[in-house]
């Protein structure tokens, strides 16, 4: 398996980041360690999640994910293999968000716990938080470096400006910054982050991992019509605004190139990003053996040329 540089952490990663938001809600545990375990059998490592997963569902409070992988890891003996990555920041109680140097230590020790470790290997802002200026997070999480509780940073969600921001913020003092981003970003879903986002990640080097990479399952190509919309629970809330002649463009595209290689809608979305240069791995996530299988063949899958051209002229804006 060929790894990937994940920015200027020192950490490397094989190309593709399984979804952890899924652990504990349309996953149950056995099924999540199933998936887990085939998941490093296939030859990848890095795991995302976040301390807010999975708050909306009901009867959760958030922390389901990661108590979840924290379980797997220690009943397969399994964390020196694992590039782990989780976030702080969403509301998780009273008092308990943000960016903040008085939030930041008490939300990584309960990461901790849940994933039953000493260190996190990638800690990530998960929001902007305008309260909080990008000095003092950045503290927060120099110290939590030097105590070796966190291994590097990274941030989701924020725009060009922000990042930048962010970046001058630990030039001027010189604090350890964001050396990864987490963007929304898939074939549909372009405007986030190509033109000034992407072109700042790439001239400073910063790895780039995709959120929602086949547009909340859109791109997978089993939601066709608001007939398809109950296939799922994210169906009807997630996937309808992509009901669209655009989104029905896009569809054609996949299917076409798809087609062409012997693969499937989702495999051919996902190796698109896989194949841009500003992107160092897609996160995608899976509930069943068989939507994994998918994902672990997309990796695989070379699209030439044309195949680049056709697809991004689909989902061109």
């Amino acid at each position: 398996m060929t790894r990937r540089p994940l920015g200027g952490t020192g950490l490397s990663i094989a190309p593709l980041v399984f979804g952890g938001n899924v652990f504990g809600w349309t996953a149950d545990e056995a099924t999540s360690f199933d998936l887990l375990d085939r998941f490093v059998d296939a030859g990848f490592d890095a795991i995302d999640t976040a301390d807010v997963y999975s708050a909306w569902a009901p009867g959760h409070v958030g922390g389901e994910s990661e108590t979840i992988i924290g379980k797997w890891m220690k009943a397969r003996g399994a964390r020196d293999r694992i590039t782990l990555i989780t976030k702080v920041g969403s509301p998780m109680g009273e008092g308990k968000k943000g960016l903040s140097a008085r939030y930041i230590p008490e939300a990584v020790e309960a990461s901790l716990r849940r994933l039953q470790t000493d260190a996190i290997d990638l800690y990530l802002s998960h929001w902007p938080d305008p309260e909080t200026p990008y000095e003092e997070t950045l503290a927060a999480y120099e110290k939590l470096v030097k105590a070796g509780k966190v291994r590097a940073i990274g941030c989701s969600n924020l725009d060009a400006d922000q990042l930048k921001a962010s970046l001058a913020a630990a030039a001027a003092n010189s604090l350890p910054r964001y050396e990864v981003l987490q963007p929304e970003y898939n074939l549909h879903d372009r405007a986030k982050f190509e033109g000034p986002l992407a072109d700042l990640c790439t001239a400073e080097g910063i790895g780039v991992i995709t959120y929602f990479s086949l547009a909340k399952g859109f791109l997978s190509g089993k939601y066709r019509s608001e007939a398809d919309l109950g296939k799922s629970p994210r169906g009807e809330r997630g996937v309808r605004p992509y009901l669209t002649e655009r989104g029905f463009r896009v569809l054609a595209a996949l299917d076409e190139v798809a087609e062409a290689h012997g693969a499937r809608p989702a495999e051919v979305a996902v190796a698109w990003l896989m194949h841009k240069p500003a992107v160092t791995a897609p996160i995608a996530s899976a509930t069943t053996r068989e939507q994994l299988e998918s994902l672990v063949r997309s990796t695989s899958l070379s699209l030439g040329a044309a195949d680049m051209a056709k697809l991004d002229a689909a989902g061109a804006l």
